[in-house]
């Protein structure tokens, strides 16, 4: 049969081989013709969701804390000649801005709106009770895969995700939030902010898994999510080769822990002696040269937080050199990884029909603090070490022992041009990288395009680029229009006028607006650490704020200063003053208020969970390991840890139970019969307890406790001190004194029961240190119940004397 061509497309036949089938879209009248049976009757199918013939693929490669200055097409001497191609055989943005933090950026690339109304004003673990910061992205809010998907795309998330709240990531989910959930088909990568590249929190689809090789036999995480991208692309076109598909590859590099085989981090040996100052300088002069910052811009002013690399100690420098040798040896082989996906694409026919946008989510990071660090941990815990332990670990850095991140005057100068850094506002923080790249679209090549542009403008432009209208309702939920503007028109036109005209920021405290080439920033708490007196975190006061407003913004017309270097705000007044009622016009639109510039604080907000407010926890092994988010709490309060365990005669060792990585954590395990427990502190100390008798065969109670001697000082890095306790069969069998504990966090902080997977706690076994007894059951139980024995207690003391 065949069909008038203009009649509405509600049905066609379809010739398979030398078969017709009639399909029909669903939700419009069947077609064909029900008789009594089937020889009177002619069938007719729904019609398979196909995109159109020649439909581009899709894919976002999100780089995590990369800095403006950091890629080689943006002037840095890093080597990144994968990336570089995308520039050079596309088009290089100059001014795309972010939200200066991960979450909050990633929400707008997933949505096209902006980061409050998203929900998503902070990073997932700093939620608080506000419309605009609960870190749960409304359904209203449709993801990119979730309109891609209907459109007969496949969509595969790999890598970081990050964007719903921690307290949804164990095993109860609940799962609505999570990538499938939100419209991907597959998803390999890690549900959190950051993890080791040596071992890291996996999760494959819905369920965890644990990586397939060892750190030992070459495992790292950036080639493991390259070969499941290619993977999750085979399968499919194998079946379905002309499917087009939509791929979010996010990796966790270049976020700390800074982590890379040696070798890659050898070949910069020696490049960066001459210090950020130098590199500073250099890459500002390649920038002018690639035509990456206007001719006639100025480099942003010297910051006062960074020491001048000629002040430094000849150790400080040794090792800040070696943290960026291996920072650049990490980028580089990230884009080495990269290049094998692209080049994958143009080994089955896909590349110059896919269309990249490559990306970073923030500036550089400077959470490794003014010198540095081994564990990016100790600035969590306010517990950095002195350098001169941390040049004891100077070959260690990058490997599976360390969590290290570079000193903040690498930060500084790895945004250069720009002032400042990730969280704060100013364009250090808000300015990053962007590629474009797609050969069948485009016809410009390595041109570089300086149109105003932010994430929220990826989805618009994306949509604009395949003629597909936002949808009105995804899953029956209607959809909140879409706060960017497509930019595809500037693709081939590089003096296209810039569509997105006002764009404003807000990040921990720290507000700016941008409108039609003017910008307006008001710093919290100020332009830098050293001239506010005040460090990062530190909340605003209703008071605060009103002076904020009348005495603290600054002005800068960057249409004519690139890098925010002249305040105008003193002389431009009935601007400025334009300015910031815009700011307030916009933060009314988009739920950002109340503004909160707290850190610490946030992280430590009581969030309601899946299930109700407890003391006791049971855990049994063989389970998922818990996020940090949903384990029990037992820093800073007395805690006791009770395991019902057989041990056959031949005895049992192994882990009973466990929380934390070799760079934080604390373990309670069974070994040569006896019983102890280990608290391993931010890397720095370990802290033990061994039972002075053997654990005999049977059944028993294994129980440590712990029981607070005095107060934590959270500032200065020291959480409670206390007694450790080990109790057999409720018989106190060893003691000793903990003088620090960890204050605040332990980062990666999962807890895992009859096994220590990944990286151990402490080196008195090797993981996972499964137990090979019998263990029915272990209680964690917070409510101050502590075991007393004093004829114990009693006998333990003289057998010290």
């Amino acid at each position: 049969m065949q069909v008038d061509p203009s009649m509405p497309y509600d049905w066609r036949d379809r010739r398979v081989g030398q078969m017709a089938i009639r399909e029909y879209k669903q939700g419009t009248a069947f077609p064909g013709d029900i008789g009594r049976t089937v020889e009177e009757s002619t069938p007719a199918w729904p019609q398979p969701t196909r995109a159109v013939p020649g439909t581009p693929n899709i894919l976002f490669i999100v780089l995590d804390d990369t800095g403006y200055g950091q890629l080689g097409c943006y002037g840095s001497p890093i080597e990144t000649p994968h990336m570089d191609g995308l520039a050079a055989n596309g088009l290089l943005y100059n001014n795309m801005h972010t939200t200066a933090l991960c979450s909050p950026s990633r929400s707008c690339i997933m949505t096209g709106r902006n980061h409050h109304a998203n929900a998503m004003a902070c990073v997932t673990e700093f939620a608080t009770g506000y419309p605009g910061y609960h870190g749960r992205i409304p359904f209203e809010n449709g993801f990119i895969s979730e309109m891609l998907v209907e459109q007969g795309y496949n969509t595969y998330m790999v890598g970081k995700w990050h964007l719903m709240p921690s307290e949804d990531e164990s095993a109860a989910g609940p799962y609505d939030r999570w990538p499938l959930g939100r419209g991907f088909d597959r998803f390999y990568g890690f549900l959190g902010g950051d993890t080791s590249q040596w071992s890291p929190d996996l999760v494959y689809d819905n369920h965890q898994v644990e990586p397939p090789t060892t750190p030992e036999e070459g495992y790292h995480l950036t080639p493991d999510l390259v070969d499941k991208a290619i993977s999750f692309i085979s399968d499919a076109k194998q079946v379905a080769p002309d499917k087009p598909f939509f791929l979010n590859f996010s990796t966790g590099a270049t976020h700390a822990p800074h982590h890379v085989p040696k070798e890659w981090a050898d070949r910069y040996r020696g490049t960066f002696d001459a210090g950020w100052d130098a590199y500073r300088e250099a890459t500002f002069d390649r920038q002018k040269q690639l035509g990456v910052v206007p001719a006639d811009a100025r480099v942003s002013h010297r910051d006062p937080d960074v020491p001048e690399w000629s002040t430094l100690a000849p150790g400080d420098r040794r090792l800040a050199s070696r943290m960026m040798e291996v920072y650049a040896g990490f980028l580089t082989h990230t884009d080495h990884h990269v290049g094998r996906l692209l080049q994958f694409l143009k080994e089955i026919g896909e590349f110059d029909n896919t269309l990249i946008m490559l990306v970073s989510d923030n500036g550089a990071s400077a959470e490794g603090g003014v010198t540095g660090t081994t564990n990016e941990g100790q600035f969590f815990n306010h517990a950095q070490e002195p350098v001169e332990d941390s040049l004891r670990s100077i070959d260690d850095l990058g490997g599976p022992n360390t969590f290290n991140h570079y000193p903040w005057g690498w930060t500084w100068a790895g945004n250069t041009p720009f002032r400042r850094w990730k969280r704060e506002t100013y364009r250090g923080g808000a300015s990053d990288p962007f590629l474009v790249h797609w050969p069948r679209g485009i016809k410009a090549r390595g041109e570089v395009r300086s149109q105003y542009a932010h994430l929220i403008d990826m989805v618009p432009t994306v949509l604009d680029v395949l003629g597909i209208e936002p949808p009105t309702t995804i899953k029956g939920v209607p959809q909140a229009p879409l706060h960017g503007v497509s930019f595809a028109h500037t693709f081939d036109n590089a003096t296209a006028p810039t569509a997105h005209h006002t764009q404003y920021f807000e990040m921990l405290g720290h507000r700016a607006i941008d409108h039609n080439g003017w910008r307006a920033v008001c710093p919290w708490p100020g332009p830098s650490f050293s001239e506010a007196g005040r460090p990062f975190g530190t909340p605003i006061t209703a008071q605060q704020m009103s002076e904020l407003d009348a005495r603290h913004w600054e002005l800068y017309h960057v249409t004519e200063d690139f890098a925010e270097t002249q305040d105008l705000a003193a002389d431009n007044r009935d601007k400025l003053i334009e300015m910031i009622s815009m700011w307030y016009v916009e933060a009314g639109k988009y739920d950002v208020l109340p503004i909160d510039g707290s850190g610490v604080q946030r992280g430590v907000v009581e969030r309601p969970q899946v299930s109700l407010p407890r003391t006791s926890y049971t855990f049994r092994p063989g389970t998922q390991t818990l996020p940090m988010a949903v384990a029990p709490r037992v820093l800073n309060r007395p805690f006791s840890i009770t395991a019902d365990a057989e041990i056959p005669a031949d005895g049992a060792e192994g882990v009973l139970l466990c929380q934390g990585t070799n760079v934080g954590g604390w373990t309670f395990y069974l070994k040569g019969r006896r019983l102890h427990y280990a608290h391993n502190y931010v890397r720095r100390a370990l802290y033990t307890v061994s039972s002075t008798e053997d654990v005999p065969e049977g059944r028993h109670e294994l129980r440590f406790e712990f029981e607070p001697t005095g107060e934590p000082d959270i500032a200065h890095g020291k959480g409670m001190p206390g007694r450790a306790q080990l109790y057999l069969d409720r018989r106190l069998v060893g003691e000793t004194r903990i003088p620090i504990t960890t204050p605040l966090l332990f980062n990666p902080g999962g807890m895992t029961c009859g096994a220590d997977p990944g990286s151990a706690v402490t080196e008195d076994y090797r993981p996972p240190f499964r137990f090979d007894g019998t263990l029915h059951a272990v209680t964690v139980d917070v409510s101050g119940e502590l075991i007393t024995d004093p004829e114990s207690e009693m006998r333990m003391h003289m057998a010290r004397q």
